[in-house]
Order: structure tokens, then sequence, then C-alpha cells
């Protein structure tokens, strides 16, 4: 589906790929960040848009001159992580699928919950040795960023094993900074409120207050957001390293095997980029980057599809797509709308959790995956479509 430009009396235009009509909370929203005077160009909405603090959640901004952390938002550099194995359908049956989940639950800390021992491969992360200077006022988290590296978090972030369409045996998980990140963020938020107070800067919400570039606020918020994302990043790596010993364990016999592809991508963000010719702060807030060549993963909810896609390089999206299907109602809705029973029958044939507490992350809680990959057909290519079979939720 291309793209609509909506009809907003907003100095920069927004062009939106979702193919339904915003709320009024969301165009306000929309609205908000396209009268901000250092804007590039346009916004780009992807097909999975909703609401989100400060900006939405599935938006693309461009900036020249300045960035807004709140639009980056607190849990930095969230993104995800998938490896295609050798392994397939054929080797599993219930019983390792319910021992490979009650292995993962052990050895990958959720929720609140971090690491009691820390593996050599943290120790090892070469962002340790730059702890000493980021600038959030986080140094006193040192020790609890090395014991949450290699560990979920909560909310909406899970581990699935999955097979696509040739029963390939598949592993998948979505996490981010942890408290490094978020700490890191609420600090420069509140930083860059208090120095839109004091200059009595006219913004249409506080969330869009933002840092100049070339101030020495920026280039802290820069620094400390770089390296919040490789955080994210390499927390990644290391949970996917234990995911992958426990499915070798119970597949393999505990022998090491080649991985077959592997991508790991953020889709929330911000990067110095080249679009039109120009050099701007890209922000993607619930989206991927995807340029030619670039693979990204887009996860549908639990019980749902997700797909392994391929970049085509769209300039109006600022080459990106979307991060996932979009909540399509607030959590608590879900929980007074669906009951256990409409859980247990959404989930059919997923080794996963069934009960009350994961009611928010019931599939119909989501927008439908197929329509937002229908509406982003010229943003990506489909290259892998998953199913999942275990799910584990943080």
């Amino acid at each position: 589906m291309p793209y609509q430009k909506l009809k907003l009396s907003t100095p920069t235009p927004v062009l939106s790929w979702a193919n339904h009509e915003l709320g009024a909370k969301e165009t306000q929203m929309a609205k908000n960040v396209a009268s901000l005077p250092f804007v590039f160009k346009h916004v780009a909405l992807m097909p999975d848009v909703h609401l989100g603090k400060g900006a939405l959640v599935g938006s693309v901004i461009a900036t020249q001159d300045a960035v807004i952390p709140a639009a980056v938002g607190v849990d930095i550099g969230c993104g995800m992580c998938a490896v295609q194995t050798g392994f397939t359908a054929s080797q599993l049956d219930d019983k390792k699928l319910k021992r490979i989940r009650k292995e993962i639950e052990a050895t990958i800390p959720t929720g609140f919950n971090d690491n009691k021992e820390v593996e050599k491969p943290v120790y090892n992360w070469q962002g340790w040795r730059d702890f000493k200077d980021l600038h959030g006022g986080v140094q006193h988290l040192e020790n609890k960023a090395l014991r949450q590296m290699g560990s979920l978090g909560g909310g909406n972030h899970f581990i699935e094993l999955c097979l696509d369409t040739q029963a390939q045996v598949w592993l998948m998980l979505h996490s981010g900074s942890r408290n490094i990140g978020n700490m890191l963020a609420q600090n420069h938020i509140r930083t860059a409120k208090e120095l839109g107070r004091l200059a009595q800067t006219k913004l249409p919400d506080p969330e869009l207050s933002y840092f100049v570039a070339g101030t020495d606020e920026f280039r802290r918020y820069w620094h400390d957001l770089q390296w919040a994302q490789e955080y994210a990043r390499f927390n990644r790596e290391v949970m996917m390293s234990r995911f992958q010993r426990i499915v070798e364990q119970h597949l393999a016999g505990g022998k090491p095997t080649k991985t077959v592809m592997r991508v790991n991508c953020h889709h929330n963000y911000a990067e110095q980029e080249n679009h039109f010719e120009q050099s701007v702060y890209v922000t993607r807030k619930g989206a991927v980057r995807a340029r030619s060549q670039d693979y990204g993963i887009i996860p549908g909810s639990m019980g749902a599809k997700s797909y392994i896609v391929k970049g085509k390089g769209h300039s109006d999206s600022y080459c990106s797509c979307s991060h996932g299907a979009g909540r399509l109602m607030s959590r608590t809705k879900a929980k007074d709308r669906f009951t256990l029973d409409d859980l247990i029958e959404q989930t059919q044939g997923v080794e996963c959790r069934k009960d009350k507490g994961v009611i928010d992350e019931i599939p119909a809680a989501y927008k439908p995956i197929e329509t937002v990959m229908a509406n982003q057909s010229d943003l990506v290519e489909i290259v892998a479509t998953l199913k999942q079979v275990v799910c584990v939720k943080g």
C-alpha cells in the first residue's frame, strides 16, 4: 500500500503507511511533532502506529540540529534478535518443548530479576571501559548493569522458539537496555524539560523537550544514547548465546551447531544518517531500519506470526518499516475485555504461560500482523514467515 499524506495543517507534512484513521489523541500527537521547527522534510508513520509518550510509537522523525530524548524513549536500543538454526520441526516434540521452555525460564532472568553469576563474555564487553564516562548520573548502577546484562526484562519482552514455513527452527527474542538505559533516558529527559522551562520554550507538549546540537547537553545525551544502544545490542547477543546452548543441549546432545542466519536490530533508537542529501538525526520510535540489504525482524504477538524481512530502501520512510503488530488496545483494556479462556484459545499450540498474568499480551490486544505487513509491502520483502511453538514472556 502506498503511503497517504495526512490532511493536517502543520508546517511539516505527515506521511502514513497505516490504513486506518488516527484517533483524536493520535492525530494531536502527530501534529505536535510535525509542528516542531527543527523537524526535517516530513514525519513518517509506520502501519503499526499507536499512542506513545510525546511522539507516536511507530513514528520516524528526522531532525536537523536537535534531538528529542523522550521521542527515543526510556527503553533505549530496544529491539530484536533472531537466529535460523539447522534444526527442523521433526526433532521437536511436546516433552522437548516443555523442557526447553522450563530451562529458558531457569537460565535467562525475566522481569526485575538479574543474573546471580556473571559470565566471562559479559565482563569482556568493551562498553564497561566507558561506564565511568556516562553523564546520566548512573555511576552507582554499574554493578546492577553488569548483572542485568543477559536478562530479558518485563512488559512485552519475550523469548520464542519458532518454525518457519519450511519447518526450520528459529530462535527469537525481544529486549532492550534494561534498567541502565531507563535511568539514563529519564535523567536526560528531565534535563531537557528543565532547559525548556528555564528558556521558556513554547512546546505543544513538554515531552517534546529537546537538546540543540553543539551544546554540552546534546553531546552528553548523544554519548550516553550510543552507549545504551550498544548495551542493548550486546544484551540480546548474550541471551541468544544462552538460548542456543539450551536448544543444542536438547536437540544436538550439547554439540555446538552452525548458525544459518542471524539478525540483531534496534527498533527504539536514534542515529545520524543521510537522507535526501542531508545529514540528519533519525529517531525511530518503534520502527526498524530497512535500507536495501538491511535485514529486520517484525514480530506478531504471542500466538501470531512473525516475519524476517529485507528492506527496500524506501526514501520517504527514511528507509524504515514497522517494528511489530502494534497495540490495538491498552493493557488495562485488554485485561478487562479478555478472559483466561480467551488466552488459552488464542495461544493453542504454543508452549507458554497461560495464566491471568499475561492476559494483557493476548494476541487480540494487537493489530492483525498480516494487515500490518500488507500495508508495508513497498518498504520490505518477506524473507521468512515464523510461528512460535515456545514463548517465554518477560
